[in-house]
């Protein structure tokens, strides 16, 4: 039987720290680099994270996007890459933020949910804003094959609050709604549930919200959105435990150099000890 998401995940954070270190290559990532923008380029810039980093971090999270807009080859480079950072020891957490209704939405969860898929992963995220319901083929399917879901709730741009804000007939708004949803999903997990929240680390003070859903929150915007590990407790206070803070390209910038890329993962997991409390 497959060991669950959860599981893994705490394991992996215990032994290497929470990080998540982002594979996004963006099109001025890889000028910066000196790598054409092209699909070789996509090739070196994904390759070199995974060597550089894959024995010391968590979690990678590749942005699908920057692959697919290549079209096949790109989709195929992301295979590869997906492939040969789980082969390496880490986890992949795919950022691809699928959300639909009934057979689409099963369809989606077989790419990369389904354990023979070639882009299959150890997590995905996911939208739920066609009514957290309609998810319910990826939560089947995650559960079968030991996977785990991150749900956007809480995210850190400015234009999600005009849903996640959005106060419901019975006085709790819709984030809120998503974390409940989540709590229930991971009810009598042990060590850690497989159904996490995507929870903004720009968003300040979030003590009006019931973060401990027994399972992980994925805390986009540290580096270069502006968020410092120094941040994290006053946003997520007794649930900074289960915290993966994301960063991108404030490690990303460093490359294509080896060891610069390296340096920067572990000043970013030194901070983020240094700010999780201790005991």
């Amino acid at each position: 039987m497959t060991e669950p998401f959860g599981a893994r995940l705490r394991r992996a954070m215990d032994e290497r720290g929470p990080l998540c270190v982002g594979i996004d290559p963006h099109a001025s990532l890889l000028t910066e680099w000196g790598l054409n923008d092209d699909v070789a380029g996509l090739e070196r810039f994904s390759r070199t994270v995974v060597e550089a980093l894959s024995d010391r971090v968590a979690v990678f999270k590749p942005q699908s996007a920057f692959f697919e807009r290549f079209g096949s080859r790109g989709v195929a480079v992301l295979e590869k890459t997906v492939q040969e950072a789980r082969a390496a020891g880490a986890l992949v957490l795919m950022d691809a933020k699928r959300g639909d209704i009934g057979s689409t939405m099963a369809a989606y969860a077989e790419a990369f949910l389904r354990k023979d898929s070639p882009l299959f992963s150890d997590a995905l995220t996911v939208s739920p804003y066609l009514g957290y319901g309609s998810l319910s083929p990826a939560v089947v399917l995650a559960r079968e094959s030991g996977a785990g879901l991150f749900v956007l709730a809480l995210t850190s741009n400015p234009e999600g609050g005009e849903v996640q804000h959005a106060v419901r007939a019975d006085g709790r708004n819709v984030g809120a709604t998503m974390l409940a949803h989540l709590a229930a999903e991971n009810t009598g997990e042990e060590p850690l549930g497989s159904f996490g929240a995507v929870v903004g680390a720009t968003l300040g003070d979030l003590s009006s919200y019931d973060l401990d859903i027994n399972g992980p929150l994925l805390a986009p915007g540290v580096g270069a959105q502006g968020a410092t590990p120094a941040d994290l407790p006053g946003v997520f206070g007794a649930a900074i435990r289960n915290v993966v803070p994301n960063v991108s390209r404030g490690v990303l910038r460093h490359g294509p150099d080896v060891s610069a890329l390296r340096a920067s993962a572990e000043r970013f997991a030194g901070e983020i000890r240094a700010a999780l409390p201790t005991g």
